[in-house]
């Protein structure tokens, strides 16, 4: 095994190329991936059939001989609203939705990616010795949470989340698994970090779906983020009124976490809310990139933002305008249609008013999405279109 000091060369290196945290954990079956057998036993994994994969239960499975796993967390946090602060609608009225706080700026798929790549080079520079690497921006095999959680970088809390004492959750975890034989960060003397939840159980009782079916147990099947990202088919239609506005993800167990409260900001540019300018009328933007409408012959809207974003944009929104707008964003995830689907549902809770201006617009936009050929949308739209009184 190669000495500590190696150890900590490693994470101060990962340090000078943005990373906010890093350890190093042995690459074994630690004793919660059995647990998380137990998990996916039950069915709470619903559709994402990804996470029975064997190779997440043993590292020797991903790449052959590795020793040691590199962990490494990068914070996403922004000075902007949480989803728990009051509605902050503009003076028209306008229904807004909303979009987790990690997908707010660029994919951060590919910032952890270029993060790791730095520091998979700045190993070959150090060690001399042949060796293998394989990184980890979220995209394979592991469960980095476990990971993290035995190379020091916190512990796992009641919302399922990595939970550090400094960073709170808001943070992206990538993974460099290696033949290397490093020395892990808590040696075998050292103790895990504690679980400092207590008895608090904010977040149990704040998730609006009862996702959180008892500390640390999540039922992905009812988690606002399983089903505006994951969920392929239409929304259960008793877990469509919980989900209030939210059109991509959910913050909420987060944003009433304790630990959260001075969580450290990033001004990384890549994080903050993407803002964009969009024709309003769904379809045209792309005339007007092409040049073959002139600009000044559209009605712009005032700059579009993925903070707060307009429902009736997402519920307009040609599968071009999607493409456009979500350009290297992590919203690609949910596809053109379940970003339909979900401005459907977060309309019909708008409690939206006939015979007002904006209720008899969304009114007619969800009449004619009620007729789309895509059944998630159209059962969507119909639903909403019935809420509206």
């Amino acid at each position: 095994m190669r000495p500590i000091s190696d150890t900590i060369w490693i994470t101060e290196r990962a340090k000078t190329l943005g990373f906010d945290l890093c350890g190093v954990a042995a690459a074994t079956r630690f004793p919660e991936m059995a647990q998380t057998e137990v998990w996916l036993a039950k069915g709470y994994a619903g559709e994402m059939k990804y996470l029975a994969d064997p190779r997440r239960s043993d590292p020797q499975s991903v790449l052959h001989g590795v020793r040691s796993v590199i962990v490494c967390a990068l914070n996403y946090d922004t000075q902007h609203a949480k989803s728990t602060d009051p509605p902050m609608e503009p003076h028209t009225g306008e229904p807004h939705g909303w979009i987790s706080r990690y997908a707010w700026g660029d994919d951060y798929h590919d910032v952890l990616r270029r993060n790791l790549s730095g520091l998979v080079a700045a190993l070959k520079e150090r060690f001399d010795e042949p060796f293998e690497t394989l990184a980890y921006a979220d995209t394979g095999p592991l469960q980095e949470r476990i990971f993290a959680k035995h190379a020091g970088l916190g512990w796992i809390g009641k919302n399922t989340l990595l939970l550090n004492q400094a960073l709170g959750s808001w943070f992206f975890l990538g993974a460099i698994l290696t033949t290397l034989d490093l020395a892990p960060s808590i040696g075998e003397t050292e103790s895990l970090p504690s679980d400092l939840c207590g008895s608090c159980t904010r977040c149990i009782d704040a998730c609006p779906t009862d996702a959180l079916v008892e500390s640390y147990v999540l039922d992905a099947r009812r988690c606002i983020s399983y089903l505006t990202i994951e969920l392929r088919g239409s929304v259960p239609e008793a877990l469509r009124e919980p989900i209030g506005r939210h059109v991509f993800g959910c913050d909420i167990c987060q944003d009433v976490c304790p630990w959260n409260r001075r969580a450290p900001v990033t001004q990384a540019e890549t994080f903050q809310p993407r803002t964009f300018a969009l024709p309003k009328r769904a379809g045209e933007i792309d005339k007007v990139k092409s040049g073959s409408v002139p600009s000044d012959g559209i009605a712009l809207s005032t700059t579009q933002s993925l903070l707060l974003p307009s429902l009736e944009w997402m519920a307009a929104m040609t599968e071009d305008d999607y493409k456009v707008a979500f350009r290297n964003s992590a919203i690609k995830r949910a596809k053109w249609r379940g970003v339909v689907r979900n401005a459907c549902i977060a309309l019909g809770n708008a409690k939206l008013v006939r015979g007002t201006r904006n209720g008899d617009r969304v009114s007619a936009l969800l009449q004619r999405l009620a007729a789309s050929p895509d059944p998630p949308i159209s059962e969507s739209a119909l639903w909403a279109l019935c809420r509206i009184q």
